[in-house]
């Protein structure tokens, strides 16, 4: 295969990867990495890589409108990036002595849990007052609803949300992607964050959280420009038709079902190549 023709299929697959990842708000990545690897033929610690580097662009982007509108809890953010940067760290290194095929199927694994995240029922639920720990940290906050009022809301469980970050970023330096559910079971789930809020947050870190990791890979060796330079621009074009595409849906619901479907089959091809020491 030429290089022409290998870049035009990164850029191809990176833009509908960046075009379902931002209809979906599960980023790129989970798309990206079994392309290279599955497609391609990329060792997969050179996907990891491009895909961080197209991780941190992404959301620098988007991260940047958020805080303007004051959706993002800043303060919240950078209290949790503590915890996924650490994570991240930790995750990078050992990434370089984990087997190849292990990191194949636990990201398949990740994969399929991503799936069943996207398609669960998401009921609202605002604290309307912080716990201690939180009130001491200034962790509360108020958003836009969109009508010029703003919505106050308190944060509980800090510890245990500090602790799933924790886990989320080992998870997105070993496997290279925003481990955008783990983050919605810690903020969501957990510490009782409005979705909204949550979101906006989540994506806000998920770029300082990928700098850490791919500092690591850089170091490594792992970082090709170019493999990574096609990704970023694919998935940037992609994200941005999405962005647009996403203005004008009324309901999301049937996007989670494709990308359900998709990242369920390239799961299971990750996991059974890795089983089978196809990668």
């Amino acid at each position: 295969m030429s290089v022409i023709v290998f870049t035009v299929i990164i850029l191809i697959g990176a833009y509908f990867a960046g075009l379902l990842g931002s209809l979906t708000g599960l980023g790129g990545g989970v798309v990206i990495i079994p392309l290279l690897t599955l497609l391609l033929g990329v060792d997969i610690h050179y996907a990891i890589g491009a895909s961080l580097v197209s991780v941190i662009a992404t959301s620098s982007g988007s991260a940047a409108a958020y805080v303007k509108e004051g959706i993002t809890n800043i303060r919240l953010g950078m209290f949790l990036e503590i915890a996924t940067t650490l994570g991240a760290l930790v995750g990078a290194l050992i990434a370089v002595y984990i087997p190849v095929q292990y990191i194949a199927v636990l990201f398949g694994v990740i994969l399929i849990f991503s799936a069943l995240m996207s398609l669960r029922k998401k009921a609202e639920s605002i604290i309307s007052k912080p716990t201690y720990l939180a009130a001491k940290l200034k962790l509360y906050g108020s958003y836009p609803n969109g009508n010029g009022e703003q919505i106050e809301y308190g944060v509980t469980h800090v510890g245990g949300g500090f602790f799933m970050m924790l886990f989320a970023g080992v998870i997105s330096g070993l496997l290279g992607i925003g481990s955008g559910a783990l983050k919605v079971i810690a903020m969501d789930t957990i510490m009782k964050i409005p979705f909204k809020v949550s979101t906006t947050t989540s994506n806000f870190m998920i770029g300082v959280t990928a700098a850490a990791s791919a500092v690591v890979y850089l170091q490594r060796g792992y970082i090709d420009p170019g493999i990574a330079m096609p990704v970023v621009i694919g998935v940037l074009f992609g994200a941005m038709t999405g962005s647009k595409i996403l203005v004008h849906t009324k309901s999301s619901r049937w996007l989670r079902w494709v990308f359900a479907i998709v990242v369920t089959f390239l799961a299971s091809q990750m996991i059974y190549n890795g089983l089978n020491g196809k990668i």
